[in-house]
């Protein structure tokens, strides 16, 4: 994890990044018709410093539990932070790219709460706005895994900053100066004016600078019952070009059961498409090629929270460098099982040379690769250690 700079350091740094990214991107792809050439380089078309990944959605201070129990019975909370955006910022971030995170909070402690912690892992929250009229979201849960009934989770969300986000509120410039637009399926489940904001900027049009990824992230509860949600989704994530889902969310939302091709087939669109099958692995497919499956690894799981989010920030690292499609699920496995082996939605990623030797290793090595708690921290990255993990 980064170390916490002073704002006069960052100035620093971000001047440096301005400099060396205008540099390297004096030669965009503006005119391709691949969406994905957009990674090699794009036109600087703001005065906004520009970054790899752009991650805009609410993200709240959450109330975690200092032990297990229900929440009428748990005595104390911890205090931290949750949102799948933001999550994927930071884990970018603490991997080494550039990232933004562009949102709305109060005029409030928790909202400074919210963006001095962002800003600690290195993101960029120069967009986040202040709204002196709606609170911060906050939210409370179990220490349970969410897909059990013993889990229970509490939002304080209904009329937040972030709900009041559409388009012409937010910063224009600073979601155009990027490499990648992450958004999720919960912000448009916010409001009507969060779901106008999304569909603007998943419309496809020429002028779309970023390439815009989209995790569907369904959450039923969000939506209040609107029976359009799932349809909202589907539309949505059709005019992304790279999509996560989940095989269990395509069988709640939309009653696809028929595994990866199956859910291609609803979403032939996107120019890359991630299946994400549980505890198995995930599979992707990219238009022109075969699709590609990776199994997931054995991990020795602390709290499944987190994981969803560290996935598509390890594949959009992997993007970002251009990885094979094998690589990008692979790297994208290793993230979220260091997701899976702390308490909180966020843990430091491993050093990208180690993440290299794992995600370079042979199939039947990855299959017996088993990861603990602090497997990420076990190996300097300037070290040929055999093995960093252990095996069964």
């Amino acid at each position: 994890m980064r170390s916490v700079h002073s704002r006069a350091c960052c100035n620093i740094c971000n001047a440096h990044c301005v400099c060396r990214l205008l540099l390297s991107n004096i030669r965009a792809n503006a005119g391709s018709t691949d969406p994905e050439s957009r990674l090699r380089g794009w036109k600087i078309v703001t005065a906004q410093a520009p970054v790899d990944v752009i991650a805009l959605g609410e993200s709240m201070v959450t109330f975690l539990p200092a032990r297990p129990g229900r929440l009428a019975d748990v005595p104390s909370f911890d205090r931290g932070i949750g949102g799948a955006e933001s999550n994927v910022a930071c884990a970018l971030a603490a991997a080494g790219h550039t990232a933004r995170w562009v949102s709305r909070v109060g005029a409030d402690g928790f909202g400074d709460h919210l963006v001095e912690t962002i800003a600690r892992y290195g993101v960029d929250t120069s967009a986040v706005g202040r709204d002196p009229h709606r609170p911060t979201g906050i939210y409370f849960r179990t220490a349970d895994d969410r897909d059990t009934d013993t889990h229970e989770v509490v939002y304080y969300r209904a009329g937040s900053a972030a709900s009041a986000m559409a388009p012409g509120s937010v910063d224009e410039e600073a979601l155009a100066a990027g490499r990648i637009l992450h958004l999720s399926g919960i912000t448009p489940a916010l409001s009507a004016d969060c779901l106008a904001l999304v569909r603007h900027l998943c419309t496809r049009r020429a002028d779309r600078a970023p390439l815009v990824s989209f995790d569907i992230n369904h959450r039923p509860g969000l939506w209040k019952g609107a029976a359009a949600g799932p349809e909202v989704l589907l539309d949505l994530a059709r005019g992304a070009d790279l999509v996560f889902v989940g095989e269990d969310e395509a069988a709640a939302a939309w009653g696809i059961t028929g595994g990866p091709d199956a859910i291609r087939a609803a979403l032939p669109e996107p120019g890359t498409l991630v299946v994400k099958q549980g505890s198995r692995g995930a599979t992707v497919h990219r238009h022109g090629e075969d699709p590609v499956f990776q199994a997931a690894l054995r991990v020795d799981v602390v709290a499944p929270v987190g994981a969803g989010d560290a996935f598509a920030a390890g594949f959009l690292s992997a993007t970002l460098r251009g990885l094979p499609a094998a690589q990008r699920l692979r790297h994208g496995h290793l993230m979220a099982a260091a997701a899976l082996t702390v308490p909180g939605d966020l843990a430091p990623p491993p050093a990208r040379a180690h993440a290299d030797r794992l995600a370079a290793l042979d199939d039947a090595a990855w299959e017996t690769l088993r990861l603990g708690p602090g497997w990420t921290e076990r190996v300097p990255e300037d070290t040929e250690a055999e093995e960093e993990v252990r095996t069964p």
